[in-house]
């Protein structure tokens, strides 16, 4: 096992603690535990005309550091841009106090979103990544990139990718708190469930998800509007099976304004589904979100929103769909200890079956 030290930016302090907490937990780390710490390694400091400069207040030459931190809505509220430049000087910082490994660890890298790649426009997942790798990272863990083109945005040569497949937490998360039994999955989730993309990119996924669960896939096209930022002009949908008396889940791996989720579930409840809720890795509810999905609740539109922690939730208290917060520092916990004793990733990114998970629980122990 490496010499390891797990530390944090600013904007994610409070979950490198949740995650330490589940890693002192394994007995082979115990001893590592003084090399543990999610918040007085670092020190950050800002100049009075606003430049920055990070201290690593504690030697760290040798070891592999796991540094956890997000540019996405956060608990200490810190705005994106100067998320990102803390987090280029840390890790300028611990090249210079000589790590042997640099291992970004970010839930949501928020700029994923910008991977499309045109004649004259700005590409920021793959300025993030370029940045990282330049300044000396040596490894990045995320959950659920927004798309396969992300995960060749690097050179394998000079710094490794693991995008974590976090709708795996989700699915679990039905099997434990919805189906719960067999019987249930054979003779409900089946003939009566149903999962829907919000868009054709996303088919892939939510495909997978009908898969998990043996039910019914319900493909939205949608089509934007290219000369406006969040904007959706139609949406049309794709079933092989009658939508009517059927609940209805929609997959995603993030929300943001909310806006193309609106018009699919009201293109959707004109079809008479029972319920419709959404499921989606990474919540971020930019504004209107809110406003839009309180509108959906108010409607009898929206039934329930279930979401993964790798976004804050401070914000989430002002929807009005019952929300359920689906843990995932204790799957990071996992990572971190697969990484640093230098075992496979294998069983991490391996596929859910939710007929296996009834028969064999502890197959899927993640």
């Amino acid at each position: 096992m490496n010499d390891f030290v797990i530390t944090a930016t600013r904007s994610m302090r409070d979950y490198a603690s949740r995650v330490t907490n589940h890693l002192i937990k394994f007995p082979s780390f115990i001893q590592q535990a003084e090399t543990i710490d999610g918040t007085g390694i670092l020190r950050t400091d800002r100049f009075a005309n606003g430049e920055m400069e990070v201290t690593i207040n504690k030697s760290v030459r040798g070891k592999d550091v796991v540094l956890f931190t997000t540019s996405s809505r956060n608990d200490a509220g810190i705005e994106v841009e100067e998320t990102k430049i803390e987090l280029y000087h840390t890790v300028d910082a611990l090249k210079r106090s000589q790590a042997k490994k640099i291992i970004i660890f970010e839930p949501f890298i928020s700029c994923s979103r910008s991977d499309r790649t045109t004649r004259r426009n700005s590409v920021g997942l793959w300025v993030h990544f370029k940045i990282l790798a330049t300044l000396g990272a040596t490894h990045i863990v995320t959950y659920q990139l927004h798309s396969k083109i992300s995960q060749s945005m690097l050179d394998p040569t000079v710094c490794t990718l693991d995008d974590i497949p976090a709708l795996t937490l989700l699915q679990k998360y039905l099997c434990d708190n919805y189906i719960r039994d067999l019987d249930f999955l054979r003779n409900t989730v089946r003939p009566k469930w149903a999962f829907c993309s919000v868009d054709a990119g996303g088919e892939n996924q939510v495909r997978d998800f009908a898969n998990v669960f043996g039910a019914p896939l319900v493909v939205a096209h949608k089509q934007r509007d290219y000369s406006k930022v969040n904007t959706v002009k139609s949406v049309s949908i794709l079933s092989a099976e009658p939508v009517e008396g059927k609940v209805l889940w929609i997959v995603d791996d993030f929300v943001d304004t909310a806006g193309s989720v609106e018009s699919l579930i009201r293109a959707l409840a004109e079809l008479k589904p029972e319920e419709i809720n959404i499921i989606v890795v990474h919540a971020l509810f930019s504004p209107p979100a809110a406003e839009r999905l309180n509108k959906l609740v108010d409607e009898g539109l929206l039934k329930r929103i279930i979401v993964t922690d790798t976004v804050v939730s401070a914000d989430h208290t002002g929807i009005k769909a019952a929300m359920e917060l689906v843990p995932s520092a204790e799957l990071s916990a996992k990572i971190i200890r697969t990484l640093v004793s230098n075992d496979s990733m294998s069983t991490l990114m391996q596929s859910f079956n939710a007929e296996n998970y009834f028969k064999s629980p502890n197959l899927f122990n993640i």
